[in-house]
């Protein structure tokens, strides 16, 4: 049973725009709308951000799991990987994320909540997807192509079967979780 909506039909793009309020809404909810959670992070003072994207791994890995299991999904859509750009784009992610207190998706919420500093950070942003929109062709033969090892996702790489690899990746999330708990103090 394939799904009838194209997300660039109309009805997609409504539902694109339904499902993006509610994850800004729930980012707000989840407090990671907040500078100084996200700063907290780095400093090692508070997982809430840690606890909200391993969580939304797991679940959404497992929902494109069982979408796949069911046929619902075609295929994946897999990028290339290519580990110096994973390498250079995650610090440079880091970094960002550091200095500005947001990721892409907590900044775009934080500016709903009003977050001034936050719309400029935005604006950075963009000029920074424009800047590597222009070098791309450089960086394509320069840094894409060192360790380009293809369309690899992690599950296939790992020689388990798919099931075990989700169900370790569950039980390792909530050892984690479990984990933190501990180790966190109360307040």
């Amino acid at each position: 049973m394939n799904l009838p909506i194209s997300t660039s039909s109309p009805t997609g793009l409504v539902l694109a725009g339904i499902f993006g309020l509610l994850f800004g809404i729930l980012l707000n909810k989840g407090r990671v709308t907040d500078y100084n959670v996200i700063v907290n992070l780095f400093r090692f003072r508070d997982w809430t951000v840690l606890k909200i994207m391993l969580t939304a791994i797991v679940v959404g890995g497992i929902g494109v799991f069982a979408m796949m299991a069911f046929g619902w999904l075609e295929g994946y859509h897999i990028k290339d990987l290519n580990v110096l750009g994973i390498l250079l784009g995650g610090t440079l992610f880091g970094i960002g994320m550091a200095v500005y207190g947001y990721c892409p998706g907590t900044g775009a919420a934080a500016i709903a909540t009003g977050s001034i500093h936050a719309l400029v950070g935005f604006l950075g942003m963009i000029v920074g997807g424009v800047l590597y929109a222009i070098t791309y062709p450089a960086v394509k033969n320069s840094i894409l192509s060192v360790g380009a090892l293809g369309k690899v996702r992690l599950p296939d790489a790992i020689p388990i079967p798919e099931i075990l690899f989700w169900v370790v990746l569950v039980a390792g999330a909530l050892f984690l979780f479990r984990l933190i708990d501990r180790k966190t103090p109360t307040t």
